[in-house]
């Protein structure tokens, strides 16, 4: 048995109050046993690709640097691996949307770079991010093999698969995903079903536990109607079974007891890895199969 520790937090406009915050939840989570503590996608700012603003770059950072400075402490002084997610400045013109993996003695036991960036309206991803050159990856922790992906990575199936067929035992996925106001009445549910049901198909698809953390409350950086973060962060089982789920408006640190031997028995029964034709799936890295 192990315990996650999932940080769901709401961003203000003021970065170095976010990042006091956040070490605050991320101790109380070490406090509370927690083992391995995932915080939210680009926690440090409120969601500023909401607008394509050239000054905004002014918020990375790099690697190491002030954000994994500041939790390397957490990490080492609790004996903890902490997901510490990175607006990171690679070099002048090169940022990434990152997330650093500090092992229990504070070091940097990875790094990975978001590989799918999104370009939707009020998330201008494409603008800010270059696109991840490090490709998925599992990383060892003293606890357990995790893979880290990052918002919207986790709508690709192969992106998931790619990670557990390296031995990942839990995927991270630091989310910031919401409701556009105008859309929630109607959409709304639906959509929030949809960013859970792909998620717990990767979980099913490929024998692992699931770890997804989201921001909470209405943000308007850019003015207009802004992104109502719907929260919802969750665990589930490597067979789908959501463990523990947060609430959809306000902030919560969860601790969760997962049992690392659950991927055994689950992959036991549903031997879907070792029954895939891996002979005939040449086409997938095609764009589309027309012609």
């Amino acid at each position: 048995m192990m315990k996650i520790g999932l940080i769901q937090m709401a961003c203000s406009a003021n970065s170095a109050e976010n990042l006091e915050r956040a070490v605050a939840k991320a101790e109380e989570a070490a406090k509370g046993g927690a083992q391995i503590i995932c915080l939210p996608e680009l926690f440090r700012s409120q969601y500023f690709c909401q607008k394509e603003d050239a000054d905004l770059f002014d918020l990375a950072e790099s690697v190491p640097g002030p954000s994994t400075e500041a939790f390397a402490k957490i990490a080492k002084s609790h004996r903890v691996t902490i997901l510490v997610s990175v607006f990171e400045r690679r070099t002048a013109g090169v940022y990434h949307n990152s997330i650093a993996v500090l092992d229990e003695r504070g070091e940097i036991a990875g790094l990975y770079r978001k590989m799918h960036i999104p370009d939707d309206p009020a998330y201008y991803e494409k603008f800010y991010f270059t696109p991840g050159d490090r490709g998925f990856q599992a990383i060892n922790t003293t606890h357990a093999r995790v893979g880290t992906l990052i918002c919207w990575d986790q709508w690709y199936p192969e992106a998931a698969r790619m990670t557990a067929l390296q031995g990942a035992e839990i995927l991270f996925y630091p989310t910031a995903i919401g409701w556009h106001p105008k859309e929630k009445s109607e959409e709304g549910q639906a959509q929030r079903d949809a960013w859970m049901t792909i998620q717990r198909s990767h979980a099913i698809a490929n024998g692992v536990f699931v770890v997804a953390v989201n921001r909470v409350c209405h943000e308007a950086p850019a003015g207009g109607d802004g992104l109502e973060f719907w929260g919802s962060s969750f665990v589930c089982d490597p067979f789908g079974v959501v463990l523990a789920q947060a609430s959809v408006e306000k902030e919560e640190t969860l601790v969760v007891d997962i049992d690392l031997k659950r991927i055994e028995e689950v992959r036991r029964n549903w031997p879907f890895l070792r029954d895939r034709r891996i002979d005939a799936y040449g086409g997938i890295t095609k764009r589309l199969l027309d012609e």
